[in-house]
């Protein structure tokens, strides 16, 4: 379809008179055309359709029916049915009553040219910009982030469970595209063995069947990839996206001893790869497992969320960044703040959980962006520091200048020396053996074994200067009053989320594949800002906590 240029035209009459007498108060989708008018114009589309071919819809009618879909919750079929038939929908997209609308694929095929343009966060960046056009957001105010996790539209499976479903779908995939080469030399036995889905109440209960059974799979999982492999096959084949799935797979499950397959699962001398690179599904091979600190464990990605906070304009979704589940939270602050740059809506204060802050990302985000990161530092996990009296890092004196270190009972360091620990500067600090070990202090300061048998003395690593001294002055500030009244704000962001998860389903993928993934998120962040928007011009409060009528009495 190609994109023909298109007038918007104005509400019809009709539509008008009938929408106004059915709501005469209004509702959400007739308030986005009476507060917003049109949010997005053809010719920010153009890129995304060819010059020939038959006429294609209105693209700004499917941006606003897509944003308008997932503020409902809503599926294509479900989307399609409402531009048809209500008439509040009708008000918003200017449509007459007769309009018989369009089938739901067209939703299908609109969300796919974004993702073949390269256009996911289009729609987003668009709103933001007449927004900020509009006065209803600023730059150089308060954002907050956090993030929450998200579920693959997979099944979660056991390894043998994992080995046994990629076998098979490989072979159901080879089967299609290539009957006849497979029907050529597969094995008879097979049929029977992979001829239906094997579920663990099919799999063997003791554990060395269970090893057996999955070495027997691997056996035959490594015959199959050396077929394809062979030089009497069709080169196509190598490049079936199956087939490299499974090949990266058999990797990770399986080794080869002495041409005898082993499972890597039970041989503990044989490592398994990282969680961050082990394929949990043949459906989704970009979905990780992954477990929190509450040891809630799950597959899929990781969502995090970036929305204004100050008093004076409604909270919006300024940024959405999709990672899988094993990414670490302060991976994402750098590209967070390069994002808002792009939009020209950078915060002068950005307020996170500890996770997405690290004593170089204060400095960091300070002298790049002149963002001031406001987030709790991860404790000192040193012993000294978590009983009461000890002697942590804090309580020695750095005198930089003369590249010594004084601790409290005014000892001085014999040792100063640049290093580097995990490709970052560091600086090793020991104190002489002959002042450590008969300080009456010790038991305070070092627990370190010497030589000989005899008590070791006190090492220290700190960072370069100016980390050192952030670093402290965060752990210091944190303890104020000023602190928690300023980082107090941190908390809405709970509600978005919540907002995001239960009444707008983020928390489940709706499709497969990060980039489709992140498409959702995206455009459940517009529907957040839509509904926020109408409510704020339409004057309505923001919610409030609630709390339970049991709670209510401790008021």
């Amino acid at each position: 379809m190609s994109l023909k240029s298109q007038t918007i035209e104005p509400i019809p009459e009709e539509t008008t008179r009938i929408a106004k007498a059915a709501f005469p108060k209004g509702n959400t989708m007739m308030k986005i055309r009476d507060e917003l008018g049109i949010l997005y114009e053809d010719e920010q589309f153009t890129h995304l359709f060819p010059l020939r071919g038959q006429p294609a819809l209105a693209p700004w009618r499917l941006a606003l029916v897509t944003i308008m879909q997932y503020a409902e919750n809503l599926t294509d079929r479900q989307a399609a049915d409402a531009v048809r038939a209500r008439i509040d929908w009708k008000y918003a997209l200017g449509l007459q009553l007769i309009d018989p609308g369009f089938d739901f694929s067209v939703l299908s095929e609109f969300r796919t040219r974004l993702l073949e343009g390269e256009s996911e966060t289009l729609l987003l960046d668009v709103m933001l910009k007449i927004l900020k056009q509009r006065g209803l957001l600023k730059s150089k105010g308060k954002q907050r982030t956090d993030s929450t996790y998200v579920l693959a539209a997979i099944r979660m499976l056991n390894l043998l469970e994992l080995v046994a479903e990629t076998i098979i779908h490989t072979l159901n995939v080879l089967a299609t595209v290539a009957p006849d080469w497979l029907k050529g030399w597969v094995p008879d036995e097979w049929f029977k063995r992979y001829e239906k889905r094997i579920d663990e109440y099919r799999l063997p209960k003791d554990e060395k069947q269970r090893t057996a059974f999955a070495e027997l799979m691997g056996s035959d999982g490594y015959r199959l990839l050396s077929m394809v492999y062979s030089t009497s096959s069709p080169e196509w084949l190598r490049h079936i996206p199956a087939v490299e799935t499974m090949r990266r797979i058999w990797v990770q499950q399986y080794y080869l001893e002495d041409s005898k397959v082993s499972w890597r699962s039970t041989n503990h001398n044989i490592n398994l790869p990282p969680s961050s690179e082990v394929i949990s599904s043949p459906h989704e091979t970009e979905a990780r497992y992954s477990r929190r600190r509450d040891n809630a464990s799950w597959i899929g990605y990781k969502v995090h969320l970036t929305e204004t906070c100050d008093t004076d304009s409604p909270n919006l979704i300024t940024d959405v960044q999709t990672t899988v589940s094993t990414t670490q939270d302060n991976d994402v602050t750098p590209k967070v703040h390069e994002k808002l740059k792009e939009r020209d809506i950078l915060p002068n204060e950005h307020i996170t959980d500890t996770g997405y802050g690290t004593s170089e990302l204060l400095l960091y985000s300070q002298r790049e962006y002149g963002i001031e990161l406001l987030c709790p530092m991860r404790p000192d996990n040193s012993w000294q520091s978590r009983n009461e009296g000890a002697y942590d890092i804090s309580c020695f004196n750095v005198d930089w200048e003369n590249s010594r270190v004084t601790c409290p009972d005014g000892k001085v360091s014999r040792y100063w020396r640049k290093s580097k620990h995990d490709g970052l500067p560091r600086i090793l600090v020991q104190f002489h053996p002959y002042d450590c070990q008969p300080c009456p202090s010790r038991h305070k300061c070092t627990r370190s074994k010497g030589s000989r048998g005899r008590p070791g003395s006190r090492e220290l690593t700190i960072s370069a200067q100016n980390e050192y001294e952030i670093l402290n002055g965060a752990r210091q500030f944190q303890k104020t009053q000023a602190f928690k009244d300023r980082y107090a704000k941190r908390a809405g962001i709970e509600g978005t989320i919540s907002q995001s998860v239960y009444s707008l389903g983020m928390r489940r993928c709706r499709y497969r594949g990060i980039e489709k993934v992140h498409l959702q998120h995206i455009l459940t962040a517009c529907a957040v800002n839509l509904t926020r928007i109408t409510n704020w011009l339409s004057g309505k409060q923001r919610a409030q906590t609630r709390k339970s009528p049991f709670l209510a009495l401790a008021a």
